[in-house]
């Protein structure tokens, strides 16, 4: 299973690769490797070659080849190896259901500071994170489960807005592992995030489970606390719609008035 994920992702993205292996640039580069390759191993043409080998054998690679092929294969990785893991292991996209409020770089403050009693919990997240993908779903699941008027449910996508990535103090690199990263705001203002980042800025590592968010965000007691906050809400909206009716007098008593009113007429006369 762990080899049949690779290929078939790799299969997956396969359209995207010839595309972007079309390019000029990376036609000719594949070319001239190709040509060193079947001119240093090809006999009768690799024979007159010179080599630096002790043993004078000009069809095999000396100690100065193999250094810089080495070296070259090592910058190739490290300058690819956001794109090579991202083909190979990243996660089906969730479709699924949810109760979240996407913000762009234009509407993340004022939706936070607009109502100083509801609580935010925002994730800041990059589609090209592996670890974003894999933690939609629990994150769509707590918005299901805890989502009211007093506690919303955010997400921000700091791979597209650099802005609130610098704003926030969340980074997009891969080294950092701060992706993804969920804030709690209540009244606007920062209360505490996972995962915690070090005096260095390196994240200190936290599991993103369910178990570990209710925990550390206290999510069960924050919605007791917000239920109560939708039903005052509820209850100044219902009033405000259907002000009091003035109370009216019961038949009975005006009945029992009319009886009196003749029996006191029945004695003057």
């Amino acid at each position: 299973m762990a080899l049949l994920t690779p290929l078939f992702a790799f299969l997956y993205h396969l359209p995207q690769v010839y595309k972007w292996l079309l390019k000029p640039y990376y036609i000719a580069s594949l070319f001239m490797s190709v040509a060193f390759l079947a001119v240093r191993k090809t006999p009768g043409i690799c024979d007159h070659l010179a080599t630096q080998r002790e043993d004078g054998n000009s069809c095999d690679f000396d100690w100065r080849e193999v250094e810089i092929l080495m070296f070259l294969s090592a910058i190739v990785m490290m300058k690819n190896r956001r794109a090579m893991f991202l083909m190979t292991c990243k996660p089906p996209l969730y479709m699924g259901p949810e109760y979240i409020k996407y913000f762009s770089d234009k509407t993340i403050d004022d939706e936070l500071d607009r109502d100083g009693r509801v609580t935010w919990i925002v994730e800041f997240f990059a589609n090209w994170s592996p670890e974003c993908q894999s933690f939609a779903s629990v994150y769509a699941d707590l918005s299901l489960k805890y989502n009211c008027a007093g506690l919303k449910f955010g997400k921000v996508d700091i791979g597209r807005y650099g802005e609130v990535s610098k704003k926030y103090k969340v980074s997009t690199s891969p080294l950092s592992k701060q992706l993804p990263s969920l804030v709690l705001f209540q009244g606007g203002k920062e209360v505490m995030r996972r995962p915690q980042v070090d005096k260095k800025g390196r994240a200190v590592s936290w599991s993103f489970t369910e178990e570990n968010i209710i925990r550390e965000f206290n999510l069960n007691e924050l919605y007791q606390k917000s239920k109560k906050l939708s039903k005052t809400k509820e209850d100044k909206v219902g009033q405000s719609q259907f002000p009091p009716v003035p109370e009216e007098e019961e038949p009975e008593q005006q009945g029992a008035n009319g009886q009196k009113e003749e029996t006191e007429s029945k004695k003057d006369k």
